[in-house]
């Protein structure tokens, strides 16, 4: 760990199927988080991350979308909430999917999303970005949370 990086804990749903790892700096550990799978300690019903490849991200737009706008919903009254995508808006935009959604589609539903509730679709392109990126978001909302308690 460098120096003047503090360690985070990261709590990761007992659900999420392929966690991600942070690497150093980061302790993970399982839970049952009520929304999302990535938050963080005390911070359960206020923060939550929800994961998804570009294929889980179709499916729950499509098959899944009952199911997954009843989590929008529940994401909703968090404090900070965000879908963190393992994909590029690109890979939409191309229809590199498997799904007889059009692109047009899948985009409305995530700007519908993001209107609606509130709750962004960041595109991380790849794994190792939607990680970086998702550790820095839950740093800055663990800083915000602890100043805020000072």
């Amino acid at each position: 760990m460098s120096q003047g990086i503090q360690s985070l804990t990261v709590l990761v749903d007992t659900r999420e199927q392929t966690p991600w790892d942070f690497g150093p700096g980061v302790t993970s550990l399982r839970a049952t988080l009520p929304s999302g799978d990535y938050s963080l300690p005390g911070l359960m019903d206020k923060v939550a991350l929800e994961r998804k490849s570009l294929a889980d991200l179709v499916g729950s737009l499509t098959a899944g979308r009952d199911r997954f706008m009843r989590e929008m919903e529940r994401l909703s009254r968090f404090d900070f909430a965000a879908i963190v995508v393992e994909g590029d808006l690109m890979n939409v935009l191309r229809k590199e999917y498997r799904s007889d959604a059009s692109p047009s589609s899948i985009m409305g539903s995530c700007a519908m999303i993001h209107a609606r509730y509130g709750v962004p679709t960041i595109w991380c392109s790849t794994r190792a970005g939607a990680i970086l990126y998702a550790e820095k978001l839950l740093r800055q909302n663990w800083n915000a949370a602890q100043a805020a308690s000072d």
